[in-house]
């Protein structure tokens, strides 16, 4: 991939990123605090869990990237809970975070997005972890989305209107 094949892929990947992170916000503010340790099953992941998990993915993804290279912090999202410590914290604190990193990472310049990155044995150029930030957060938030009902919260709209917070304009 040569750098300018490499910034038409982050010009498209993120402008996809600087929509998806307001969608982020708006499900983990509709984190019910009362609730946030529901899961579905004693496998599963409690929504606070995953609702970290997310957020500090996708700053980690966008660092990674800043940094050229992939670093291991178990401790992160145990850290993470600890200076946000609730839902509205925790969506405050992403909302601060990420565009910020995602603006810094934009502004690289294109031959970075062609440098090869080891992630965990998996080496691939930059320009792939972005697109892995931007797949591995919907998922998440995908998952997050399918507890708020269950956990007695409100569904925001995500890709078009929820049963509450329908789409506006929406016959209905």
């Amino acid at each position: 991939m040569t750098p300018h094949e490499a910034r038409a892929a982050v010009n498209v990947i993120g402008t996809q990123l600087q929509h998806e992170w307001m969608t982020t916000v708006k499900v983990l503010e509709a984190i019910p605090e009362a609730n946030k340790d529901w899961k579905p099953e004693e496998k599963g992941r409690s929504a606070w869990d995953l609702a970290v998990h997310l957020a500090g993915a996708d700053i980690w993804f966008l660092d990674s990237i800043l940094a050229g290279g992939f670093s291991s912090d178990p401790e992160g999202e145990n850290k993470l809970k600890a200076a946000a410590p609730t839902p509205a914290k925790l969506a405050a604190w992403y909302k601060h975070e990420f565009p910020k990193k995602l603006e810094q990472v934009l502004a690289l310049p294109d031959v970075k997005f062609t440098e090869i990155i080891d992630f965990y044995g998996m080496k691939n150029p930059a320009i792939v972890y972005l697109n892995f930030c931007l797949v591995h957060g919907v998922h998440h938030r995908g998952q997050l989305s399918a507890y708020l009902r269950p956990m007695g919260g409100k569904v925001p709209a995500i890709y078009g209107g929820s049963a509450d917070e329908p789409f506006p304009g929406a016959p209905a």
